[in-house]
């Protein structure tokens, strides 16, 4: 009871700015925060300790295993990475549905730039998350009717970035050892250092995170056929990114050359075309891999591409950062040195220890990626 009082005692100070906002920019925000707030409470209620649901001989000896695996991760991710030892992910809930929640990412028609929505304490991020898929594809049918593209996409697991206790998911649980353990290293990453407004500096750190949480992992508890799978996995993840950034660089050349609306969109459609063309020879050498058809089960659209930069342009140089520090606790430090400059300084310190090497429509500069790190 005391742990519940003290979550509601903190839901009140992060729903008051949320709330009061939300009042003043309309009905239809206020009915968005109240369904964030709605979907957090009901992920508190169903959540219990992972001592509890171990102790419960109703559960199922699967779960248990799974449950003991994800304690063990979360002990290693304290001792050996750094990351923050509180409440997050010790308790478990299993939800009646594949996600967590759903996001809206949008870009207009010829653009790659996602559009930005800003909130009190995540501040301006490039997405908009809903409980509800219903609701997700309500407010994405709003926004294609402006003209824009846009994509809803399921999400697993995801970050309040401390304010409350995150609990492990039933929509992830059951992901292979190395997933899981990737899973929660990225979460606990963004407890770490998060930046308001610049989602590129934050997902590219926490996929750093979970990359070399992930390898020293492996590394300690993986067996062979272990690192041979996600060897395979992480190959694979990173022939189908490197596929996606050559397109999006081809879409970005489009959208800034100086012709006409019906051109670009002719381009669009070609380059489009070429992407799944190209998905097809790939998936032939990886001998029919099929794990990135999803990918091309709805028309394809900028918001697509749009999130691929956002988790991997300055990966390289988080990187090289996390080499020329050699502990975690010195990384976080220099880490959370960038995050106190201005984002045109610490961007540009980025580029020093990366030096990205393309350039994309909107003049930024962008890496090619590693993994796949989207959540």
């Amino acid at each position: 009871m005391r742990n519940i009082a003290r979550r509601m005692l903190r839901a009140r100070y992060w729903l008051a700015p949320a709330c009061a906002a939300a009042m003043l920019a309309g009905c239809a925000q206020f009915k968005y925060y109240m369904q964030a707030a709605q979907g957090q409470y009901a992920l508190w209620s169903d959540a219990r300790p992972i001592d509890d649901w171990l102790g419960d001989p109703a559960t199922d000896p699967q779960l248990k295993a799974r449950l003991e695996k994800a304690l063990l991760i979360r002990k290693f991710a304290v001792k050996e990475l750094g990351l923050p030892d509180n409440a997050s992910y010790k308790n478990y809930a299993a939800l009646s549905r594949p996600f967590v929640l759903w996001n809206v990412v949008a870009t207009p028609e010829l653009s790659l730039r996602p559009i930005q929505w800003c909130f009190p304490i995540a501040g301006c991020v490039s997405y908009r998350g809903y409980y509800s898929k219903e609701d997700a594809n309500a407010y994405a049918d709003e926004l294609r009717k402006e003209g824009n593209d846009v994509q809803v996409g399921g999400v697993p697991a995801y970050s309040t970035l401390g304010w409350f206790s995150d609990p492990l998911l039933s929509t992830f649980i059951n992901y292979s050892d190395a997933e899981l353990a990737r899973m929660v290293f990225h979460e606990l990453a963004h407890q770490v250092v998060y930046v308001q407004g610049d989602s590129q500096f934050n997902e590219s750190f926490a996929t750093a995170v979970e990359e070399a949480g992930v390898q020293r992992w492996l590394e300690l508890y993986g067996t062979d056929p272990m690192r041979e799978a996600y060897a395979r996995y992480n190959a694979r993840r990173q022939d189908f990114l490197a596929l996606l950034v050559r397109h999006r660089k081809m879409l970005a050349d489009a959208y800034a050359s100086k012709t006409s609306t019906r051109h670009k969109r002719a381009e669009k459609a070609r380059i489009f075309a070429h992407l799944k063309s190209d998905y097809l020879k790939l998936k032939e050498t990886w001998g029919g891999y099929a794990g990135y058809d999803r990918w091309f089960a709805e028309p394809l659209t900028n918001a697509q591409l749009s999130a691929v930069g956002t988790y991997h342009d300055y990966l390289p140089a988080f990187r090289a950062l996390l080499k020329q520090e050699r502990t975690f606790v010195r990384f976080y430090a220099a880490v959370q040195k960038l995050a106190s400059l201005d984002i045109a300084q610490r961007r540009q310190q980025l580029d020093l220890l990366g030096r990205p090497a393309m350039l994309n429509a909107e003049g930024g500069k962008e890496a090619l990626p590693a993994t796949e790190g989207m959540h």
